[in-house]
Order: structure tokens, then C-alpha cells, then sequence
């Protein structure tokens, strides 16, 4: 092998390592953006339905990105109620917030639907105690929505002819006074209004 081959394999080899080197730091780039290389630790929330949420799906707290889902799968054994269990991947760093957190619900977000974990914390109240299962707050179903806006309607349409029927018997009433009035009017300018005989 003479020196121009080596030379070549050494540029080569050293190029190749800088590419493999560069893929390297972006992907720790994009991993510890994304989380990935921060220390986590996991509890469950227990839901009646998910309503779509997916593993991967952001959780957030007051709107910050506090985890990720990990895992999502059945119960052997209904608790509460609640037969699916959620594991969420929480970054350490929020613990103390999140043991503070009261109320933990899928939201919908964006103009595709992204399903996320929604947290929200209140001021006063007991710390979670996170050895024991989390009961969260179902997703609002559409269907649940769509029966609730029937039945409104239905109540509405029920209140609207109650209230045309009230009118109509008010309009009978306001006629009923008006041909008495004019009577008495009448008899007051004959001058027959009280006179008996």
C-alpha cells in the first residue's frame, strides 16, 4: 500500500468519524430536549376510559411538560370503578409539584386532537401519596356530549311552547280586561255603572 491510499483511508476514516461523532451529539441533543437522559420516575393514574391517549403522549402540569406516558394497559381487576391503568414517566425534577397535584384529566389539544394528560394543582390539600393508585378524571366523550346537547335541546323546545302557552293565555287575559274595562268605561259615561234600579 503506498502513501496516496493511505492518506485517502485516513481522510476517509477520519471523516467518517466525525459524521458518526456529529450523529452522536445530535441525537443527545435531541434526547436530552426531549427528556430522555433526565432522571424519571413512574406512578400510575387509573381511568374508566382513556378516550384515545396514546403511550408517548406529553403530560403536562399547569402547562408545563412534566413527562411522557409510558404505558398503557388493562387491570386484571376493576379498582374504583377504574379498569385502565396509565403509567406516566415523570421527570424528578417536578416531583414536589406534582405531589401536590389534585386532579388528573385526558384533555384534547390542537386542531388534530392530541390527546395529553392534563394536571392541574390546587393551593391547599394533601400530598398524593404516590404508593397508591391515582384515580383520574375520565375524558369528556363526544357521544356523552352530543346526548347532553340533545337532551338541553329538548328541555329548551319543552320550556319554549311552555312560555308560548303562557303569552296565549296572557294575550286571552289582556282581552278578557280590556272589553271589561271598556264596559265599565261605558257604564260610567251612561252613568249606569252604579245605579241598581
Amino acid at each position: 500500500m503506498d502513501k496516496k491510499d493511505f492518506v485517502k483511508r485516513l481522510y476517509a476514516g477520519i471523516f467518517f468519524l466525525i459524521g458518526l461523532g456529529l450523529i452522536v451529539v445530535v441525537v443527545l441533543a435531541i434526547g436530552m430536549e426531549k427528556g430522555l437522559t433526565q432522571p424519571k420516575f413512574q406512578t400510575a393514574v387509573l381511568y374508566r376510559d382513556v378516550g384515545g391517549l396514546s403511550v408517548g403522549a406529553p403530560v403536562r402540569l399547569s402547562g408545563v411538560t412534566i413527562g411522557t406516558v409510558a404505558n398503557i394497559d388493562f387491570l386484571n381487576e376493576e379498582f374504583k370503578g377504574r379498569g385502565v391503568k396509565v403509567t406516566l414517566n415523570i421527570f424528578r425534577r417536578y416531583r414536589r409539584q406534582f405531589e401536590r397535584a389534585a386532579q388528573f384529566a385526558i384533555k384534547t389539544e390542537g386542531i388534530l386532537g392530541q390527546k395529553l394528560v392534563d394536571i392541574s394543582v390546587t393551593e391547599q390539600g394533601k400530598m398524593l401519596d404516590l404508593n397508591e393508585p391515582i384515580i383520574g378524571d375520565d375524558p369528556l366523550d363526544v357521544q356523552d356530549l352530543a346526548e347532553t346537547f340533545g337532551d338541553t335541546a329538548v328541555s329548551l323546545s319543552e320550556t319554549s311552547r311552555a312560555i308560548d302557552d303562557m303569552i296565549e293565555e296572557l294575550r286571552n287575559i289582556t282581552t278578557a280586561t280590556k272589553r271589561l274595562m271598556n264596559r265599565i268605561e261605558e257604564k260610567l259615561i251612561d252613568g249606569s255603572l252604579f245605579k241598581i234600579f
